[in-house]
């Protein structure tokens, strides 16, 4: 029979698996791009502006609405002009990518307009969706979405502007280094400019850096489908790190096993 981890030693577990986190997993991103000037390197980079200054930056942003559906951004950034940049990881392929980023593009617009604004003062948008497979398998690292008119070469300009990167394609772009280098996230890699700092500073700094990554995993304990709290979530990993199966870990906070599941492998506590 095997023995029940301690407290300290599930968290101490936890604090190894931190090392092991890449930029793939949205939590740990959304972590290592609270920092302003790692996530201005990160969108200077997709969006090919080498000018562009972040002002600020919100992490697991929720926009709520009383009837519809709620929006989690993983990153969401403004930039000196007010334009916004949402980053979202997605690591699944089951899900409708393309209306995905419809809806979040309309929550992003619903929350930026206020009342008494005309639609002029609407900001530009960028929607960058980051997937580890190319999700159009046509083989290409960037898919920019391009609106025109059919059967003319006039562009459709609403301000908003979608692109897909993916892992998965290395082209050698600036952009493909970027995302190889998401996928490791290695500390020793020094390429990256302040993402590399960013990314030294939080598995190989003070331990309070390491404790902030873990937080946050276990805060996204309520995020997917998952509706517990804090408590509920660092108990559900201290289970599975002690031996539980998720089956029964589901059974006891009455949930189905594929949210517990998802949980977990969003959060780099399983293996997939």
């Amino acid at each position: 029979m095997s023995q029940t981890k301690s407290f300290l030693e599930q968290h101490e577990e936890l604090l190894e698996k931190v090392k092991d986190f890449n930029l793939m997993n949205h939590v740990f991103m959304a972590v290592a791009l609270q920092d302003k000037y790692a996530c201005q390197h990160v969108v200077r980079i997709l969006t090919g502006n080498s000018s562009l200054k972040v002002v600020s930056v919100k992490t697991e942003y929720r926009i709520s609405k009383l009837v519809s559906h709620d929006a989690i951004l993983d990153i969401l950034a403004e930039d000196e002009n007010g334009e916004l940049y949402n980053l979202e990881i997605q690591r699944l392929d089951t899900v409708d990518h393309a209306r995905r980023t419809r809806f979040y593009g309309a929550m992003i617009d619903s929350e930026a307009l206020s009342k008494g604004k005309t639609y002029k003062e609407m900001p530009e948008v960028h929607i960058i969706y980051i997937s580890e497979k190319d999700l159009w398998h046509e083989g290409k690292t960037c898919y920019p979405v391009d609106k025109y008119f059919r059967n003319t070469q006039i562009p459709y300009e609403d301000g908003m502007h979608v692109l897909y990167v993916n892992a998965e394609v290395d082209d050698g772009t600036d952009t493909a280094k970027l995302m190889q280098f998401f996928k490791t996230a290695d500390p020793s890699d020094t390429s990256q400019g302040a993402l590399s700092q960013r990314i030294i500073q939080l598995k190989e700094g003070e331990m309070k850096d390491m404790y902030d990554v873990a937080n946050e995993f276990i805060e996204a304990g309520r995020k997917d489908g998952l509706e517990k709290g804090r408590a509920d979530a660092l108990q559900i990993v201290r289970l599975y790190l002690a031996g539980s199966s998720v089956e029964k870990i589901a059974e006891k906070f009455g949930e189905d096993e594929s949210a517990i599941q998802e949980m977990l492998l969003e959060a780099g506590v399983m293996k997939e």
